[in-house]
């Protein structure tokens, strides 16, 4: 089975959203429902955290050089 993609992860996850907010499953199905949503949360979440780890900010240094620095470093 193919990992699915941040934004396929993203579009489950705001159905998913969808379908609890709009009140018409079952406790049970409620309860799966969210369940699947916290998987989906913790997968976009991963994947966002991995992106940032790869990010990398250009900066102009005093001599007008570039340097590299990691995107946490910016803040």
């Amino acid at each position: 089975m193919a990992t699915k993609t941040f934004e396929d992860s993203m579009t489950e996850l705001e159905n998913v959203v969808s379908k609890l907010e709009a009140g018409d499953v079952t406790l049970d199905d409620s309860l799966k429902l969210f369940e699947q949503g916290i998987k989906l949360a913790k997968s976009c979440q991963k994947k966002l955290d991995e992106a940032e780890k790869k990010v990398k900010i250009l900066t102009a240094d005093a001599d007008g050089g570039m340097i590299e620095e990691d995107f946490g470093g910016a803040e």
